[in-house]
């Protein structure tokens, strides 16, 4: 029997593609995905996705979905309690492995190991180190379709949010912007695809302007903010 895993879906493209591989390697049953969901806005973080559209994506996969809600603005000790309690229930499904979309993000890499070694869970990593132009083509070629739902401000401007990925939007990225966002630059909501039984069908809603304040490192730092741009996806 092979081992049971959970995959840890974002809705966006690396986690589509990620699950992609995982189920084309066929080492892995998995049996369930887990979203951190926003419980005050019922949004996935940083996606800015509205809980309806994932409920889509899961249902259109053919998956369970397993949602953790986490407060808006959780702390570190915070966040494990909530993380602890959804992987003991997890484990009690009989599941060992748990898989993620990242790509080369070694000090994210290393938290998930440890907390899941603390465990006795093991951490599967189907994109790590592969190119991410051809990671972005691939997915584009495999007929995958994802929209950009949010970008950080730092690196791109409000016209990339909302817009559809294809090989225009590749091309007009600028040459610091990772062409799979991998340090943040943007994510997306995947809502077509080879693993999908059905489009998840969404009207494009108003695009809008958060601002974070930059944590500082000390008493003296300048005060600063992180700008992000979120279109909203409405359910058909």
């Amino acid at each position: 029997m092979k081992p049971k895993a959970v995959f840890n879906w974002s809705s966006g493209k690396d986690s589509a593609l990620a699950l992609y591989k995982t189920l084309q390697e066929n080492h892995l049953e998995v049996t369930t995905l887990l979203t951190s969901i926003n419980h005050e806005f019922q949004r996935i973080s940083m996606h800015g996705v509205h809980v309806s559209l994932l409920e889509k994506q899961a249902e259109s996969l053919g998956l369970p979905l397993i949602k953790m809600e986490l407060p808006k603005e959780p702390s570190m000790e915070e966040y494990k309690d909530i993380m602890n309690k959804a992987m003991s229930g997890i484990q009690s499904m009989g599941i060992t492995h748990s898989v993620f979309g990242d790509i080369f993000l070694e000090d994210l890499r290393k938290y998930r190991e440890d907390q899941l070694s603390s465990i006795g869970m093991k951490a599967v990593f189907p994109l790590w180190k592969q190119n991410t132009p051809d990671l972005i083509h691939e997915f584009l070629d495999l007929g995958f379709k994802t929209i950009v739902t949010c970008v950080n401000g730092n690196y791109l401007d409000k016209s990339f949010a909302g817009r559809v990925i294809d090989k225009d939007f590749i091309r007009d990225l600028p040459e610091n912007v990772d062409p799979c966002g991998e340090n943040g630059e943007f994510h997306t909501f995947t809502f077509d695809g080879p693993l999908f039984k059905n489009s998840i069908q969404f009207e494009i809603g108003e695009t809008v302007k958060k601002t974070y304040p930059k944590p500082k490192a000390s008493p003296e730092d300048e005060d600063g903010a992180y700008v992000f741009w979120f279109c909203d996806l409405v359910m058909r």
